[in-house]
């Protein structure tokens, strides 16, 4: 999927909006001034006003007679749209504050859904499936790979992981958790202290190829378990050079 920002002016445009109401520069209820906002982003009214129906149906925005157009709560946005996701992943290398609560919640998503879903995949695969985990997997392990071409590989083998289960609401959850950890990625991967992924997913691509799902099963919730120990080694790093920061404090 294609990011808004590249699509122009209207989808620069609907980022920008976007990321003002997730990052709370434009809160929870707040009536939008229209006028301001054309003059702000430098864009015509039709296409603020598009960019807005963008974020409606995404159950971000709302507009009602005599009190315009505004931010909805929270509880009503489309939190598992894939651009939704992505805009409240996007903002640095660095897991903040307002994302971690986020990530913690994709890592139970990806414990309730990968291992099952592996299990299929380990009973269905196909020889075009394995040769797409494979060609993931050889990727991953390429010497002096940069951390987006890392991502790039990890993401591309849990890709053909769903794909594999021939399931096609599976395989759409790809949407749901590409996002998270394609961002959860760049951190881990930029971090010089995380564990090397390869030996994970060479356990779970041998479980899938042998056709045993409850060693498939087993596999993943090995790697998933390394995933959150990565997490959880990066956030004490940070919270220990936070502390630095403050003297000490």
């Amino acid at each position: 999927m294609t990011p808004y920002a590249r699509r122009g002016v209207h989808g620069q445009t609907v980022e920008a909006l976007a990321r003002r109401i997730l990052g709370g520069r434009i809160p929870e209820g707040a009536t939008l001034d229209l006028v301001a906002l054309q003059s702000e982003l430098d864009v015509s009214l039709t296409a603020l006003r598009e960019s807005l129906k963008v974020l409606a149906a995404k159950g971000m925005v709302d507009a009602r007679q005599k009190r315009g157009t505004f931010v909805r709560a929270r509880a009503d946005w489309n939190l598992l749209d894939a651009d939704v996701l992505r805009w409240q992943f996007e903002g640095g290398e660095q897991a903040t504050d307002a994302d971690r609560t986020l990530l913690r919640n994709l890592a139970e998503v990806r414990v309730i859904v990968e291992p099952a879903a592996v299990r299929l995949a380990a009973e269905r695969r196909t020889d075009d499936d394995l040769a797409a985990l494979e060609a993931a997997l050889e990727a991953m392990g390429e010497e002096g790979f940069d951390p987006g071409q890392a991502v790039a590989a990890d993401l591309a083998f849990h890709r053909a992981l769903l794909t594999a289960t021939h399931n096609e609401l599976l395989q759409r959850m790809e949407m749901v958790i590409e996002p998270g950890l394609a961002h959860r990625d760049r951190i881990v991967h930029s971090h010089p202290h995380s564990e090397d992924p390869v030996p994970a997913h060479r356990a779970v691509l041998d479980a899938v190829r042998d056709k045993d799902p409850q060693a498939a099963e087993a596999a993943m919730r090995a790697l998933l378990a390394q995933a959150g120990r990565d997490l959880d080694r990066i956030e004490a790093d940070d919270d220990d050079d936070d502390t630095k920061g403050t003297g000490g404090k």
